[in-house]
């Protein structure tokens, strides 16, 4: 079995999936992206503005707190293939209003857009993590989330630019409209290539009980402690990710001295950044299914970030007079060493998420995998809102946005001290094995041996010595049982 990533791109499997999910987010943030240009420079401005795009935010995040419940309990009870093509068709009716609005300077016409368009993704969102498992191999999600997540982070940032770089210009919101409905038309006929995916027993589908399906699905999810342990780590992911792709442009210009072109720069960076780190993740458990490098990611992420808010005060910026584009960011050593510490920040990040996504997704049962999906979309949407209102209140406060960067930063470090004490026995064989191999040159052979001998296996060392226990305790998968002779008899 391969546990290279890409070779499920050439599948029936996984290709139709991936490609309707990701035109679907490059859609959503083209017009997102749109709809704030056209607010800011054409149809309001100031406060005004801001309110607007505040509330076009909320509206877009709503539904996944109304109706993703809803869509986990359904997802559960009918063919999750069939439901992706119906939900992907009426997202060309979405994209086609959503194209009609952009050509009226009507910002409320703009705004029903975003919480349709909210709508559709939370009732997609369920669907989609509870079909790689059921399409894929065991060994095989890693690779499926990894790809999803890369794919998903890549679209945001193209559909980003593609918006906010054609609405403006002459004929540009025509532009947009009609690339996004044509491109919703691509993720229809690709989301009919998904190959059938039935439920496990034929289930009754649920009544419109919005508030009794959210309450459901969170009872049912957060009281199994593993899983609650996952999707709270998850959650915790889009915190971070919500306020750095919030606050990012505006540390570009107030504290790095950046441009619109530096700001967007960072924000790649940021994204692409991520993407890359869930490919990884596959690379390094290779398929395996573990969630042992996530509280050492978690805690060199801390590092990072404080780093990074040590970085963005280096006297070149504040030597600047006005605002400079990306060459005059990345002159000076100073802009290079913010750029790799926002790039490795997101690559851990990347690395972090992907392999709890494949958790969940591995130790629930088919016949409730969309409600736990459902239920990590609510949280993730309630620690999103959470992490905007705290970032908010942080600015109002006098907080500038490195400060900021610093509370997270020791916010997280709080985050990663508990998922260690979660997983200390890993933690703890994670760091002996790079101070093996780092000091002591230690290289492994043979673990396809180890893992065919099956869990209870017996370890025999050929050449007894007194860094046995250390060196097999260390890089024997899973917790070793050691036992060694006692002192010869006198």
């Amino acid at each position: 079995m391969a546990t290279g990533q890409f070779h499920l791109l050439r599948t029936r499997r996984f290709a139709p999936l991936f490609v309707a999910q990701a035109l679907g987010a490059f859609n959503d943030n083209a017009f997102k992206a749109a709809i704030a240009l056209l607010v800011t420079y054409k149809i309001a401005g100031g406060s005004e503005a801001a309110l607007i795009i505040t509330v076009a935010t909320g509206l877009f995040v709503i539904p996944f707190f109304l109706f993703s419940g809803l869509a986990g309990e359904i997802a559960d009870a009918r063919d999750k293939a069939r439901l992706a093509r119906l939900i992907k068709l009426a997202e060309i009716g979405i994209m086609a209003f959503a194209a009609v609005s952009l050509q009226f300077d009507n910002p409320w016409l703009m705004i029903a857009f975003l919480f349709l368009a909210g709508t559709q993704s939370a009732f997609f969102g369920p669907i989609k993590y509870a079909l790689l498992p059921q399409h894929l191999e065991r060994r095989e999600l890693l690779a499926g989330n990894g790809l999803i997540e890369m794919g998903t982070f890549v679209s945001i940032l193209l559909g980003t630019m593609f918006g906010g770089i054609l609405v403006l210009v002459e004929d540009g919101r025509t532009i947009v409209g009609i690339s996004t409905i044509a491109l919703s038309i691509v993720g229809y006929l690709a989301a009919r290539l998904i190959p059938d995916a039935p439920p496990s027993g034929e289930k009754p589908l649920p009544g419109l009980d919005i508030a009794g399906s959210t309450w459901r699905v969170l009872r049912e999810t957060l009281r199994r402690p593993h899983i609650r342990h996952a999707v709270l780590g998850i959650s915790w992911f889009w915190f971070l990710g919500a306020i750095f792709l919030t606050e990012l442009p505006v540390l570009a210009r107030d504290t790095l001295k950046g441009n619109e072109d530096v700001a967007n720069f960072l924000v790649a960076a940021f994204t692409v950044g991520i993407g890359a780190g869930s490919l990884a993740a596959n690379r390094l458990l290779k398929g395996e299914i573990s969630t042992r490098y996530v509280p050492f990611a978690a805690l060199l992420l801390t590092f990072v970030l404080v780093e990074l808010y040590f970085a963005v005060h280096a006297e070149a910026f504040r030597a600047l007079a006005g605002l400079t584009g990306i060459r005059g960011f990345l002159g000076p050593p100073a802009g290079v060493r913010v750029f790799a510490d926002l790039m490795l920040a997101s690559f851990i990040a990347g690395l972090y998420v992907v392999p709890l996504y494949a958790f969940v997704q591995a130790r629930t049962g088919p016949a409730r995998r969309a409600r736990v999906i459902a239920a990590n979309n609510i949280v993730n949407s309630g620690f999103m809102a959470i992490s905007a209102g705290l970032a908010a209140a942080g600015l109002a406060a006098g907080l500038t946005v490195p400060q900021l960067f610093l509370a997270v930063a020791l916010m997280n470090a709080v985050a990663a001290a508990y998922a260690v004490d979660l997983q200390p026995r890993a933690t703890l064989k994670l760091l002996v094995r790079t101070w093996l191999r780092f000091t002591h040159g230690v290289r492994t052979e043979g673990f396809e041996n180890v893992r065919a001998a099956g869990r209870r296996a017996v370890i025999v060392a050929n050449h007894p010595s007194e860094h046995d226990a250390r060196l097999l305790g260390a890089f024997l998968p899973g917790h070793a049982a050691l036992a060694s002779p006692g002192p010869e008899p006198s």
